[in-house]
């Protein structure tokens, strides 16, 4: 005999397919293992952080071209100066993000163990973004004569991969 649930009005009805023990309408079949459904989850957390760090970086390349046309047009800086004042704007910007936003699952417990988060946001983070800025912005616009605005895009896109593994594996290490 099923399992009958009552209504709102003492009325029986029948379960959803989501009450039935052992069943669920994203997963047909028998319950997974534990062992693979704790790996589907640490996989959505992953790519929901991902999802997380691209969205402050967003907002991130936003702060970085709004510093290089304050530093490179309101203040007349050479751009390799300018970039990499930007760059640093940009990475202090995303460092505050990412550890209230990003990885807010894995607080800094003491403003001293923020203090080195940030040291190693900057020394990780901040050196590819700052190295790899300079080197592709020094080709693409000193080399090739390519727009100031569109070849620093192309530099943040580039590091963006390898900023994201550093602070997820090493910086924010739980």
């Amino acid at each position: 005999m099923k399992r009958q649930i009552p209504c709102g009005d003492g009325r029986p009805r029948k379960p959803a397919l989501s009450e039935v023990e052992g069943s669920s309408p994203s997963e047909p079949g028998p319950p997974a293992s534990p062992l693979l459904a704790g790996r589907g989850r640490e996989v959505r957390q992953a790519f929901l952080r991902w999802l997380k760090f691209n969205a402050v970086g967003g907002i991130g390349i936003a702060v970085q071209l709004a510093a290089l046309a304050l530093f490179r047009s309101g203040l007349h800086l050479d751009y390799l100066v300018a970039t990499a004042l930007a760059v640093e704007t940009a990475v202090i910007h995303n460092f505050l993000w990412h550890e209230r936003f990003t990885w807010a699952d894995r607080p800094a417990h003491r403003f001293a163990h923020s203090l080195a988060r940030l040291a190693k946001f900057n020394t990780s983070n901040g050196l590819v973004s700052l190295v790899g800025n300079l080197l592709i912005m020094r080709a693409l616009v000193g080399q090739f004569h390519m727009n100031c605005f569109i070849a620093n895009l192309i530099a943040v896109a580039t590091c963006s991969i390898v900023n994201f593994l550093l602070s997820d594996r090493f910086v924010f290490e739980s």
